[in-house]
């Protein structure tokens, strides 16, 4: 595995979250509470931090410890999801000219958008999602949804101006959905890694075809629906979907693209449906990793 290096610039994370789950109009609602036990969840694992340094098991050594500023909660307003949706992104942007890099804890997944929103605002140049998740979210409008939902944040951040769909890609896809859905990703979606084909290539694999796809972007945001995973590993979720990604594969895939990232989401733990917090804990443990391996300066993409 990688190790950060003690010779550049260390970046800086803001933790920012979003305890709003008024979109969730499919699935569970909850993940409005996940915010708060992500948080102490993290809490468990920054407490090894001992005069600035962390013992990673991993590669065996003492690193310099991630700096992680916990920036409090966006002002959310719980009947008004555009209204949540911009004050969110908005937070984000204000991470991104502190010099901060921001850690969004979602939440329901409309906010897939808002954290693309906040990156791209706040940055000249062309932005790239790396999108883990197990659903399309490329719903246009519907009576019950709306144009905003948990369904419709990669349509609606692909909509942005400086998006680029050319280097943007979704990780963890499987099963089924709208034959619609089929026609917008084939004419004009970005690339895909179902589960299945995750599960084949094998991690290494994949990490290659995903920074293939981004080099060339100025800007990355992931974004990663923790129900990308599999049940086993994250019953607290916001829809059931068996097959995911083992819990290793998610860490390894989070350290390898950490660098290489310039804002990260978590969305979607309901902590109503989880089993003695296991999927908090696999979410502070996503946000760890990318913190950890991704406190370096990211290398020229270009």
């Amino acid at each position: 595995m990688d190790q950060p290096s003690t010779d550049t610039a260390r970046r800086a994370f803001e933790l920012i979250g979003a305890p709003y789950d008024g979109a969730s109009t499919l699935g569970f609602p909850g993940s409005r509470y996940a915010p708060a036990r992500i948080r102490e969840a993290l809490e468990w694992i920054t407490m090894r931090v001992e005069d600035g340094q962390v013992y990673s098991l991993e590669t065996g050594e003492l690193h310099a410890a991630p700096v992680i500023e916990d920036g409090g909660d966006a002002s959310i307003v719980a009947h008004d999801l555009e209204t949540t949706l911009e004050r969110t992104a908005a937070r984000i942007s204000d991470a991104v000219h502190a010099g901060h890099v921001p850690i969004l804890l979602g939440g329901d997944d409309c906010l897939l958008y808002a954290g693309t929103k906040g990156l791209h605002d706040a940055v000249d140049g062309s932005v790239a999602i790396v999108h883990f998740d197990a659903h399309l979210d490329v719903m246009d409008e519907n009576e019950q949804q709306g144009r905003h939902s948990q369904s419709s944040g990669m349509r609606r951040s692909l909509e942005l101006a400086r998006t680029s769909r050319d280097h943007s890609i979704q990780v963890g896809l499987r099963h089924f959905n709208f034959p619609s859905s089929r026609r917008y990703v084939v004419e004009e979606g970005p690339a895909q890694i179902t589960a299945r084909a995750f599960d084949r290539m094998g991690t290494d694999a994949a990490v290659d075809r995903i920074l293939a796809r981004i080099d060339g972007a100025d800007h990355v945001h992931c974004s990663f629906d923790i129900d990308a995973i599999d049940l086993a590993f994250a019953p607290g979720c916001g829809g059931y979907e068996p097959g995911g990604l083992t819990s290793r594969q998610a860490l390894d895939v989070i350290t390898a693209i950490a660098p290489h990232c310039d804002s990260f989401a978590v969305t979607e733990v309901n902590p109503l449906k989880d089993h003695q917090d296991m999927t908090s804990n696999l979410a502070a443990y996503l946000v760890y990793y990318f913190a950890f391996y991704g406190q370096e300066q990211p290398a020229p993409r270009h």
